[in-house]
Protein backbone atom coordinates (compact mmCIF):
# COMPACT_ATOMS: atom_id res chain seq x y z
CA UNK A 1 0.00 0.00 0.00
CA UNK A 2 1.33 3.44 -0.97
CA UNK A 3 0.10 6.51 0.90
CA UNK A 4 0.13 9.49 -1.45
CA UNK A 5 -1.22 12.12 0.95
CA UNK A 6 -2.37 12.28 4.56
CA UNK A 7 -3.49 14.98 6.96
CA UNK A 8 -5.73 15.11 10.03
CA UNK A 9 -8.88 14.61 7.97
CA UNK A 10 -8.19 12.44 4.92
CA UNK A 11 -5.77 9.86 3.62
CA UNK A 12 -5.17 9.26 -0.09
CA UNK A 13 -3.91 5.83 -1.13
CA UNK A 14 -2.71 4.50 -4.47
CA UNK A 15 -4.83 1.42 -5.22
CA UNK A 16 -3.39 -1.32 -7.40
CA UNK A 17 -5.47 -3.00 -10.10
CA UNK A 18 -5.71 -6.25 -8.12
CA UNK A 19 -7.04 -4.69 -4.92
CA UNK A 20 -10.64 -4.20 -3.84
CA UNK A 21 -11.71 -1.13 -1.88
CA UNK A 22 -14.46 -2.78 0.17
CA UNK A 23 -15.10 -6.34 1.28
CA UNK A 24 -16.95 -8.53 -1.21
CA UNK A 25 -17.83 -12.19 -1.74
CA UNK A 26 -14.26 -13.08 -2.78
CA UNK A 27 -13.13 -12.82 0.83
CA UNK A 28 -9.99 -10.91 -0.18
CA UNK A 29 -8.70 -8.33 2.27
CA UNK A 30 -10.04 -4.95 1.12
CA UNK A 31 -7.95 -1.81 0.91
CA UNK A 32 -10.14 -0.19 3.57
CA UNK A 33 -9.04 -2.78 6.13
CA UNK A 34 -5.39 -2.39 5.12
CA UNK A 35 -5.62 1.37 5.65
CA UNK A 36 -7.31 0.88 9.01
CA UNK A 37 -4.50 -1.38 10.14
CA UNK A 38 -1.95 1.14 8.90
CA UNK A 39 -3.57 3.93 10.92
CA UNK A 40 -3.94 1.71 13.98
CA UNK A 41 -0.25 0.85 13.98
CA UNK A 42 1.04 4.31 13.03
CA UNK A 43 -0.92 6.14 15.73
CA UNK A 44 -1.00 3.22 18.20
CA UNK A 45 -4.77 3.33 18.53
CA UNK A 46 -6.05 0.79 21.06
CA UNK A 47 -9.62 0.47 19.78
CA UNK A 48 -11.40 0.46 16.46
CA UNK A 49 -10.20 2.90 13.82
CA UNK A 50 -12.73 5.07 12.00
CA UNK A 51 -12.34 5.12 8.23
CA UNK A 52 -14.97 6.49 5.90
CA UNK A 53 -15.20 5.13 2.36
CA UNK A 54 -16.33 7.88 0.02
CA UNK A 55 -15.88 6.21 -3.37
CA UNK A 56 -14.60 3.04 -5.02
CA UNK A 57 -12.42 1.85 -7.86
CA UNK A 58 -13.36 -1.66 -8.86
CA UNK A 59 -11.05 -4.35 -10.15
CA UNK A 60 -9.13 -4.26 -12.41
CA UNK A 61 -8.80 -0.47 -12.17
CA UNK A 62 -5.92 1.25 -10.39
CA UNK A 63 -5.83 4.82 -9.12
CA UNK A 64 -6.11 7.10 -6.11
CA UNK A 65 -8.71 6.42 -3.42
CA UNK A 66 -9.66 9.04 -0.82
CA UNK A 67 -10.64 7.84 2.65
CA UNK A 68 -12.02 10.01 5.46
CA UNK A 69 -10.22 9.72 8.79
CA UNK A 70 -12.97 11.48 10.75
CA UNK A 71 -16.76 11.55 10.64
CA UNK A 72 -16.67 15.30 9.97
CA UNK A 73 -14.42 14.76 6.96
CA UNK A 74 -16.74 12.02 5.69
CA UNK A 75 -19.71 14.37 5.97
CA UNK A 76 -17.90 17.11 4.06
CA UNK A 77 -16.75 14.74 1.32
CA UNK A 78 -20.30 13.44 0.96
CA UNK A 79 -21.51 17.03 0.68
CA UNK A 80 -19.02 17.58 -2.13
CA UNK A 81 -20.26 14.44 -3.85
CA UNK A 82 -23.89 15.57 -3.51
CA UNK A 83 -22.99 18.93 -5.01
CA UNK A 84 -21.43 17.17 -7.98
CA UNK A 85 -24.47 14.93 -8.45
CA UNK A 86 -26.82 17.90 -8.27
CA UNK A 87 -24.76 19.78 -10.86
CA UNK A 88 -25.05 16.76 -13.15
CA UNK A 89 -28.80 16.39 -12.68
CA UNK A 90 -29.99 20.00 -12.73
CA UNK A 91 -30.00 20.38 -16.54
CA UNK A 92 -32.35 17.38 -16.74
CA UNK A 93 -34.48 17.45 -13.57
CA UNK A 94 -35.91 19.85 -11.01
CA UNK A 95 -33.89 19.21 -7.86
CA UNK A 96 -36.30 20.18 -5.08
CA UNK A 97 -34.18 19.45 -2.01
CA UNK A 98 -31.38 17.62 -0.29
CA UNK A 99 -30.60 16.51 3.24
CA UNK A 100 -27.64 15.17 5.20
CA UNK A 101 -29.35 12.98 7.82
CA UNK A 102 -32.39 10.77 8.40
CA UNK A 103 -34.52 13.42 10.10
CA UNK A 104 -33.78 16.05 7.47
CA UNK A 105 -34.46 13.59 4.64
CA UNK A 106 -37.85 12.52 5.99
CA UNK A 107 -38.85 16.16 6.55
CA UNK A 108 -37.72 17.15 3.07
CA UNK A 109 -39.65 14.30 1.44
CA UNK A 110 -42.77 15.11 3.47
CA UNK A 111 -42.60 18.76 2.44
CA UNK A 112 -41.70 18.46 -1.25
CA UNK A 113 -43.19 15.04 -2.15
CA UNK A 114 -40.68 14.43 -4.96
CA UNK A 115 -41.24 12.00 -7.81
CA UNK A 116 -37.85 10.34 -7.28
CA UNK A 117 -35.45 10.32 -4.33
CA UNK A 118 -31.76 9.49 -4.70
CA UNK A 119 -30.93 7.73 -1.47
CA UNK A 120 -27.66 6.81 0.20
CA UNK A 121 -27.52 3.69 2.35
CA UNK A 122 -25.36 5.03 5.17
CA UNK A 123 -27.12 8.17 6.35
CA UNK A 124 -26.46 9.44 9.88
CA UNK A 125 -29.16 10.24 12.42
CA UNK A 126 -32.48 8.69 13.29
CA UNK A 127 -32.40 5.26 14.87
CA UNK A 128 -29.34 4.16 12.92
CA UNK A 129 -31.26 2.57 10.06
CA UNK A 130 -29.84 4.86 7.38
CA UNK A 131 -31.47 4.81 3.97
CA UNK A 132 -33.86 1.99 4.83
CA UNK A 133 -35.15 4.01 7.79
CA UNK A 134 -35.78 7.02 5.53
CA UNK A 135 -37.77 4.82 3.16
CA UNK A 136 -39.97 3.39 5.90
CA UNK A 137 -40.59 6.67 7.72
CA UNK A 138 -41.29 8.77 4.62
CA UNK A 139 -43.64 6.36 2.88
CA UNK A 140 -46.71 7.64 4.72
CA UNK A 141 -45.93 11.26 3.82
CA UNK A 142 -45.27 10.66 0.13
CA UNK A 143 -46.62 7.26 -0.97
CA UNK A 144 -46.08 7.90 -4.69
CA UNK A 145 -42.39 8.74 -4.39
CA UNK A 146 -40.00 6.15 -5.82
CA UNK A 147 -36.53 5.63 -4.40
CA UNK A 148 -33.26 4.89 -6.17
CA UNK A 149 -30.34 3.99 -3.91
CA UNK A 150 -27.02 5.54 -4.88
CA UNK A 151 -24.24 4.30 -2.65
CA UNK A 152 -20.55 3.50 -2.50
CA UNK A 153 -21.43 0.16 -0.90
CA UNK A 154 -22.31 -3.00 -2.79
CA UNK A 155 -22.49 -5.35 0.20
CA UNK A 156 -25.41 -7.82 0.26
CA UNK A 157 -26.58 -6.45 3.61
CA UNK A 158 -26.77 -2.85 2.36
CA UNK A 159 -28.41 -3.78 -0.92
CA UNK A 160 -30.93 -6.07 0.77
CA UNK A 161 -31.88 -3.55 3.44
CA UNK A 162 -33.01 -0.79 1.10
CA UNK A 163 -34.56 -3.12 -1.49
CA UNK A 164 -36.68 -4.81 1.16
CA UNK A 165 -37.60 -1.38 2.52
CA UNK A 166 -38.98 -0.44 -0.88
CA UNK A 167 -36.25 1.01 -3.11
CA UNK A 168 -37.01 0.65 -6.81
CA UNK A 169 -33.34 0.32 -7.73
CA UNK A 170 -29.76 0.36 -6.51
CA UNK A 171 -26.70 1.72 -8.30
CA UNK A 172 -23.20 2.38 -7.05
CA UNK A 173 -21.31 5.67 -7.12
CA UNK A 174 -19.09 4.38 -9.92
CA UNK A 175 -22.01 4.98 -12.29
CA UNK A 176 -21.50 7.57 -15.03
CA UNK A 177 -23.54 10.76 -15.15
CA UNK A 178 -25.42 9.69 -18.28
CA UNK A 179 -26.27 6.29 -16.80
CA UNK A 180 -27.46 7.90 -13.57
CA UNK A 181 -29.79 10.19 -15.50
CA UNK A 182 -31.09 7.19 -17.43
CA UNK A 183 -31.58 5.20 -14.21
CA UNK A 184 -33.63 7.99 -12.62
CA UNK A 185 -35.89 8.16 -15.68
CA UNK A 186 -36.33 4.38 -15.66
CA UNK A 187 -37.34 4.09 -11.99
CA UNK A 188 -39.77 6.98 -12.48
CA UNK A 189 -41.35 5.02 -15.34
CA UNK A 190 -41.76 2.00 -13.08
CA UNK A 191 -38.71 -0.07 -14.00
CA UNK A 192 -36.36 -1.73 -11.53
CA UNK A 193 -32.78 -0.59 -12.09
CA UNK A 194 -29.69 -2.23 -10.62
CA UNK A 195 -25.99 -2.17 -11.31
CA UNK A 196 -25.18 -5.47 -13.08
CA UNK A 197 -22.76 -6.62 -10.37
CA UNK A 198 -25.53 -6.38 -7.77
CA UNK A 199 -27.86 -8.76 -9.57
CA UNK A 200 -27.10 -11.75 -7.35
CA UNK A 201 -27.81 -9.79 -4.18
CA UNK A 202 -31.04 -8.41 -5.58
CA UNK A 203 -32.27 -11.81 -6.71
CA UNK A 204 -31.54 -13.23 -3.27
CA UNK A 205 -33.63 -10.45 -1.76
CA UNK A 206 -36.51 -11.34 -4.05
CA UNK A 207 -36.22 -15.02 -3.28
CA UNK A 208 -36.38 -14.34 0.45
CA UNK A 209 -39.54 -12.28 0.05
CA UNK A 210 -40.78 -9.60 -2.31
CA UNK A 211 -39.40 -6.20 -1.37
CA UNK A 212 -42.02 -3.60 -0.63
CA UNK A 213 -42.70 -1.26 -3.46
CA UNK A 214 -41.58 -3.60 -6.19
CA UNK A 215 -44.51 -4.65 -8.29
CA UNK A 216 -44.80 -8.15 -9.62
CA UNK A 217 -47.01 -11.04 -10.40
CA UNK A 218 -47.84 -13.60 -7.78
CA UNK A 219 -45.24 -16.25 -7.24
CA UNK A 220 -45.96 -19.82 -8.18
CA UNK A 221 -44.45 -23.06 -9.34
CA UNK A 222 -42.07 -23.17 -12.26
CA UNK A 223 -43.86 -23.60 -15.57
CA UNK A 224 -41.55 -24.76 -18.33
CA UNK A 225 -44.09 -23.83 -20.95
CA UNK A 226 -43.81 -20.16 -19.96
CA UNK A 227 -40.07 -20.16 -20.62
CA UNK A 228 -40.57 -22.22 -23.78
CA UNK A 229 -42.62 -19.39 -25.25
CA UNK A 230 -39.40 -17.39 -25.60
CA UNK A 231 -36.84 -17.86 -28.33
CA UNK A 232 -33.22 -18.52 -27.38
CA UNK A 233 -32.30 -14.89 -28.00
CA UNK A 234 -35.30 -13.64 -26.03
CA UNK A 235 -34.24 -15.84 -23.12
CA UNK A 236 -30.72 -14.37 -23.25
CA UNK A 237 -32.11 -10.84 -23.19
CA UNK A 238 -34.59 -11.73 -20.46
CA UNK A 239 -31.90 -13.14 -18.15
CA UNK A 240 -29.64 -10.11 -18.51
CA UNK A 241 -32.49 -7.64 -17.99
CA UNK A 242 -33.63 -9.59 -14.93
CA UNK A 243 -30.09 -9.32 -13.54
CA UNK A 244 -30.31 -5.53 -13.76
CA UNK A 245 -28.46 -4.84 -17.01
CA UNK A 246 -29.43 -1.70 -18.91
CA UNK A 247 -30.47 -1.95 -22.56
CA UNK A 248 -27.09 -0.53 -23.53
CA UNK A 249 -25.24 -3.15 -21.46
CA UNK A 250 -27.36 -5.98 -22.88
CA UNK A 251 -26.64 -4.77 -26.41
CA UNK A 252 -22.92 -4.72 -25.69
CA UNK A 253 -22.98 -8.15 -24.05
CA UNK A 254 -24.89 -9.82 -26.90
CA UNK A 255 -23.38 -7.78 -29.75
CA UNK A 256 -26.74 -6.50 -30.93
CA UNK A 257 -28.24 -3.02 -31.25
CA UNK A 258 -30.15 -1.27 -28.48
CA UNK A 259 -33.18 -1.17 -30.77
CA UNK A 260 -33.01 -4.97 -31.11
CA UNK A 261 -32.86 -5.30 -27.32
CA UNK A 262 -35.97 -3.13 -27.01
CA UNK A 263 -37.77 -5.26 -29.59
CA UNK A 264 -36.88 -8.49 -27.77
CA UNK A 265 -37.94 -7.01 -24.43
CA UNK A 266 -41.32 -6.00 -25.80
CA UNK A 267 -41.78 -9.52 -27.10
CA UNK A 268 -40.69 -11.07 -23.78
CA UNK A 269 -43.11 -8.95 -21.74
CA UNK A 270 -45.95 -9.66 -24.17
CA UNK A 271 -45.37 -13.43 -24.19
CA UNK A 272 -45.03 -13.65 -20.41
CA UNK A 273 -47.95 -11.25 -19.87
CA UNK A 274 -45.86 -8.93 -17.73
CA UNK A 275 -45.99 -5.15 -17.61
CA UNK A 276 -42.44 -3.98 -16.95
CA UNK A 277 -38.88 -4.87 -15.93
CA UNK A 278 -39.80 -4.93 -12.26
CA UNK A 279 -42.33 -7.70 -12.84
CA UNK A 280 -39.86 -9.53 -15.06
CA UNK A 281 -37.19 -9.47 -12.32
CA UNK A 282 -39.70 -10.89 -9.84
CA UNK A 283 -40.86 -13.51 -12.33
CA UNK A 284 -37.29 -14.68 -13.01
CA UNK A 285 -36.35 -14.65 -9.32
CA UNK A 286 -39.38 -16.73 -8.35
CA UNK A 287 -38.28 -19.37 -10.84
CA UNK A 288 -34.55 -19.08 -10.08
CA UNK A 289 -33.72 -19.11 -13.76
CA UNK A 290 -31.09 -16.33 -13.80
Amino acid sequence: MTVVYEDNHIIVVNKTASEIVQADKTGDTPLSETVKQYLKEKYQKPGNVFLGVTHRLDRPVSGLVIFAKTSKALTRLNEMFRAGVIATLQPHFDVVGQAADVEGSVAMIAQTKPNVVLLDVHVPGGEGGGGAEILVKSRAYSPNTVFLALSVSDSPQDVGSVIRAGAQGYVTKTISGDDLISSIKQVYEGYAVFSPKLAGFVLSAFQNGSPAGMGGSASGPIHDDELDRLSNREQEVMRLIARGYTYKEVASELFISIKTVETHMSSVLRKLQLSNRSELTRWAADRRIV
